[in-house]
């Protein structure tokens, strides 16, 4: 995702171990500003969200809690050889000795979920269903040696209000509103204390609310939920394993964030980890919504008001919001117009627009004020005192952190843009940017619109009309494409970019451009045609075979906005070859290890072959989101 660190921190996220991520639940007080339920409806619409059991917690998988009472029970593998303890469980953990978690099916709401964990010789299979309060888990060892335990560790999460003991085969916990017991059917005898109950894995151990149920019928009442999310799969027939993919992993990343009281879902749970809880990024938190429009209109929602209403004091969408702090020097593309947009189309609730117009507006009007030199959009980050933690902070007002603005963070395209020292902006004109700007512009003004404000709308059409012009002028005919312009020499740059694509958004290319970007660019096995597409910086760049971040490998994001831009022209074939060349990438790694890779090998079609590739990231998904639009 984000290049917020230097090199050396860079593999941070990558690198955590099961040790280093154990930290108190409850420890997240910091208070956070901005108000991300402004509404009665947005209101109402966490209250749905943040209720029953579900892996909420994002420090663990193998953590159930149930909302609102902040019952948790945390399940631990204990190892005997080595007598070290697995006390928090990530999926897409990396280093010696970590686990290897193979996330299974998830709904949304938490009625059922399904992993395995592998762990020094310890393997298990955990399915959990759950319906109103109660909730039952089996977990199943499949591998293990002698004295090796799952440690159970019930209790209150998050500062929680209440009690918890435990007793012989059960536990109970007991808030001022609610009594709840929990009871164990294992084939050993556990032994207990006043805080965690060890049971030898040798045998299937359930876990249970429901008292006088048998074995046979808790196993049948979790098989039965694990069914019922299995025929809603199949449903899409012979696009459900791309379904089943993008569903994955988004309902795996929904956590509930406990300083604001929110549910929320950041790109995995990893990078929360080392945010102290939690991060949100601008586009990939809007994409991630309007992925979950696909079903889910709650957490479609829930995400664009949680990342809209961290709007920045200086009125901006900023790069990134967390427990640590929000980039106060920086913005991100502007992506979300448009994602709301789409949203209101599928699901046609006029508060949603509401909700969110003022902070779109106020974004869009920003970048027309602080980021146009010469007319032209630029990336930048301007300089301001932050008391967050110095690897956030040291790039700020520099050449990175403006790198970073664009969500390209190392992006060749920028090794030679001269970066203005007084005006804190990158000097090039950037087609991406201005082609998003005016994207932007237009879907604001349809909101704007429907909203009745015929005057801002005005406004919009205007400002999408004038950064139009100063896009036409970057056409290179000779070329066919459309270009980056240095804006200190006046000279065009021709490194290429699928960035160079995102004037089809705009509608301005005719037809026969279209046609010609397509022949000369898209389809030249020397720039981006190849078995795996698009590489984020042409095959022919000499920065290409440093397969590193946005130097030469796909990302789902680029694949995403050069499809939408395809949508606009009459190119059947290059979209069809753009959906299925995704889908085929994403199958790669989701059908042999079930991973969404936050970037891939533009040679391989590998996830996995570079430290900086989250192996769970829910943008990865919008590989497959396209083929399941069917537009």
């Amino acid at each position: 995702m984000k290049k917020i660190f230097l090199i050396s921190l860079l593999l941070l996220p990558f690198l955590v171990t099961a040790q280093t991520v154990n930290l108190k639940y409850g420890s997240e007080n910091k208070t956070v500003s901005g108000n991300k339920i402004s509404s009665l409806e947005s209101a109402a619409l966490q209250k749905r969200l943040a209720r029953g059991w579900n892996t909420w917690n994002t420090r663990s998988i193998l953590s159930q809690v149930l909302l609102p009472e902040y019952f948790a029970i945390n399940f631990q593998l204990y190892n005997a050889k080595s007598d070290s303890t697995l006390k928090d469980a990530l999926i897409g953990r990396r280093g010696a000795g970590v686990e290897n978690v193979i996330p299974g099916p998830h709904s949304y709401d938490g009625s059922y979920t399904e992993l395995t964990v592998d762990w020094k010789g310890i393997k298990v299979n955990v399915k959990t269903a759950a319906r109103g309060k109660n909730l039952a888990v089996v977990i199943t060892p499949l591998e293990s040696s002698k004295q090796d335990m799952l440690l159970i560790k019930p209790g209150l999460i998050w500062n929680g209000e209440g009690s918890m003991v435990i007793s012989k085969n059960r536990f109970e916990f007991k808030s001022k509103n609610k009594k709840l017991n929990f009871y164990l059917k294992t084939e050993s005898k556990p032994s207990f204390d006043d805080s965690v109950i060890a049971c030898p894995l040798n045998g299937k151990i359930i876990i249970s609310s429901y008292k006088l149920k048998t074995v046979n019928e808790i196993e049948s009442l979790v098989s039965s939920a694990g069914k019922r999310l299995v025929t809603n799969k199949e449903k899409y027939g012979a696009d459900s394993s791309l379904y089943d993919a993008m569903q994955t992993v988004l309902a795996w990343d929904v956590i509930y964030e406990p300083t604001q009281h929110i549910v929320i879902s950041p790109v995995s749970r990893i990078w929360n980890c080392n945010w102290n809880g939690w991060v949100l990024f601008d586009w990939d938190t809007y994409f991630a919504a309007y992925m979950y429009s696909f079903d889910n209109k709650d957490l479609a929602y829930a995400n664009v008001i949680a990342i809209s209403k961290d709007i920045s004091k200086n009125g901006f969408i900023p790069n990134f919001a967390s427990a640590l702090g929000t980039s106060e020097d920086r913005s991100e593309p502007p992506v979300g117009s448009y994602i709301v947009w789409k949203i209101y189309e599928k699901c046609k609730e006029k508060w949603f627009l509401s909700e969110v117009f003022n902070e779109l507006l106020t974004w869009n009007r920003w970048w027309n004020n602080n980021r146009q030199v010469d007319g032209y959009l630029c990336w930048g980050s301007d300089p301001y005192k932050s008391d967050m933690p110095e690897w956030l902070t040291k790039e700020v007002g520099k050449i990175q952190a403006a790198k970073w603005e664009s969500g390209l963070d190392n992006s060749p395209m920028y090794d030679n843009a001269r970066f203005d020292t007084s005006k804190h902006r990158l000097m090039l004109a950037d087609v991406g940017l201005i082609s998003m700007y005016i994207w932007d512009c237009r879907n604001l003004s349809k909101i704007a619109g429907v909203l009745g404000k015929q005057k801002i709308k005005t406004e919009l059409n205007n400002r999408a009309e004038k950064y139009s012009a100063k896009l036409r002028t970057l056409y290179d005919k000779k070329l066919g494409i459309y270009l980056n312009k240095n804006l200190v020499t006046g000279k065009f740059s021709y490194q290429l970019s699928p960035t160079l694509f995102y004037p089809l958004l705009t509608g301005i290319p005719t037809q026969k451009q279209a046609e010609i970007m397509m022949e000369k660019h898209f389809y030249n096995p020397k720039e981006f045609w190849g078995k795996w597409i698009i590489p984020s910086i042409s095959r022919n760049d000499s920065a290409f075979k440093d397969n590193d971040y946005w130097r030469g490998r796909i990302w789902a994001p680029m694949n995403f906005l050069v499809y939408c831009g395809l949508k606009n022209y009459k190119l059947p074939l290059a979209r069809h070859d753009l959906v299925k060349k995704s889908e085929q990438l994403l199958m790669k790694s989701w059908l042999g290890e079930r991973h969404i890779f936050e970037n891939y090998n533009s040679v391989t079609g590998a996830g996995g072959d570079v430290v900086n590739s989250d192996k769970f990231y829910h943008w990865g998904a919008l590989l497959a989101f396209m083929k399941l639009l069917k537009l």
